[in-house]
């Protein structure tokens, strides 16, 4: 390795220090040092490195001294993928705007046959305490995929992110149609209205019109009209996620003795019912004392709280988000290695000052005890004084 490459390494936010690698970079640059160099351990030249770090301010400084040689280089060590694979599965939203802004192709593929955009973690895959991750991949995949057309003239319908296979064929597969009701996920109720492929991610989609209004759309994602339902009654999910509803056969029609069948009405009334008991105050609004932590301790807003059992903050959110499923503590941290102020794509929960914010779901929060105890103490010699001047 290079003192480039440590360099680009030095740089790395939240390690390291990316304006003094920023500097020690030009003076190197400047004094001969080639950006196209390999590492003999990993075959990564300069641009890689700072790709899979996340600095794009070494990724300008590198490409202005040789762009045309380094841009799209490629890597035996990620598959022969090029700086733009390399950002983009490691989840690096920076790096990859920045190479974009810079020229680099989003059609190049690597020994897989993948382009960079399929190279991008699937959010459907990641754990719930892992919602911020799944946000970014999703930012990420679009960003690319709305790159392509820029830079190839080869229509959407060729590109591998696509699959070609027409949406009743998969629901008959399935033994569903439009119009069938259907189950997501065992909790939420609705109508099938579409099934295909999409614009905003690759694969088969299905397109349900829920019961009740707590989806994500009107039936359009991105100004594209996929089919039309009342707002927040909209929701897109994987083929795989959902399940036919089992009505009952009706009073009119007689028949030999059958496995009775689940009643929809007691799904649904069922959901009315667990929706009524968790959203006792206005959505976006925090909800106080309703959750245990892991040791079964009484967490509420205000309380002195672990995250992921090594960051302390204090609770200043508990309730239903918009940017995923189920229930959320927002803490503020101590220190500023959170992720935002209390606000994610553009809705506010709460406030704090930058980077000093993070979300996390219930079982990855404990009360902090330590502090809770002598806040405990402290009160009780307070009051002990207090009665022993009576």
């Amino acid at each position: 390795m290079t003192l480039l490459h440590y360099c680009c390494k030095a740089g790395a936010h939240g390690v390291g220090d990316p304006q003094a690698a920023l500097r020690l970079s030009s003076q190197l640059i400047a004094l001969g040092a080639d950006v196209s160099l390999r590492s003999r351990w990993t075959n990564m030249n300069a641009l890689h490195y700072a790709a899979y770090f996340d600095v794009p301010e070494l990724i300008r400084v590198l490409l202005k001294a040789s762009k045309p040689k380094v841009l799209n280089s490629t890597c035996n060590d990620f598959c022969h993928g090029t700086a733009l694979h390399i950002a983009a599965s490691n989840l690096c939203l920076g790096a990859v705007k920045c190479l974009l802004e810079h020229g680099a192709n989003p059609t190049v593929r690597n020994d897989k046959g993948q382009g960079p955009a399929e190279v991008v973690p699937d959010p459907m895959d990641m754990s719930l305490d892992k919602a911020e991750a799944a946000m970014v991949a999703k930012e990420l995949k679009q960003l690319l995929l709305d790159a392509v057309p820029l830079s190839c003239n080869l229509p959407r319908a060729t590109l591998p992110n696509y699959d070609n296979i027409p949406g009743n064929l998969m629901l008959s597969s399935l033994g569903l149609k439009l119009g069938d009701r259907v189950v997501l996920d065992d909790t939420k109720a609705g109508t099938l209205r579409f099934c295909g492929t999409t614009e905003f991610a690759s694969g088969q989609w299905v397109g349900i019109e829920l019961d009740e209004p707590e989806g994500k759309n009107d039936g359009s994602v991105g100004g594209i009209r996929y089919f039309i339902c009342p707002p927040k009654q909209g929701i897109f999910a994987p083929v795989s996620k959902i399940s036919k509803a089992l009505e009952q056969t009706p009073s009119s029609v007689t028949s030999t003795p059958k496995t009775p069948r689940m009643d929809l009405s007691r799904v649904t009334g069922k959901i009315k019912k667990e929706k009524k008991e968790k959203e006792k105050t206005p959505r976006k609004k925090s909800l106080s004392g309703v959750s245990l932590d892991p040791d079964g301790v009484k967490v509420e807003v205000g309380d002195q709280v672990l995250v992921a059992g090594q960051k302390q903050g204090i609770v200043r959110f508990f309730g239903k988000t918009d940017f995923a499923p189920g229930y959320w503590f927002g803490v503020e941290l101590e220190q500023p290695t959170g992720k935002h102020d209390g606000s994610v794509f553009g809705v506010r929960y709460f406030h704090c000052l930058p980077k000093y914010g993070v979300f996390a779901p219930p079982s990855r929060v404990q009360r902090h005890l330590v502090k809770c105890i002598f806040r405990k103490f402290s009160c009780s010699d307070e009051f002990s004084k207090k009665t022993s001047t009576v």
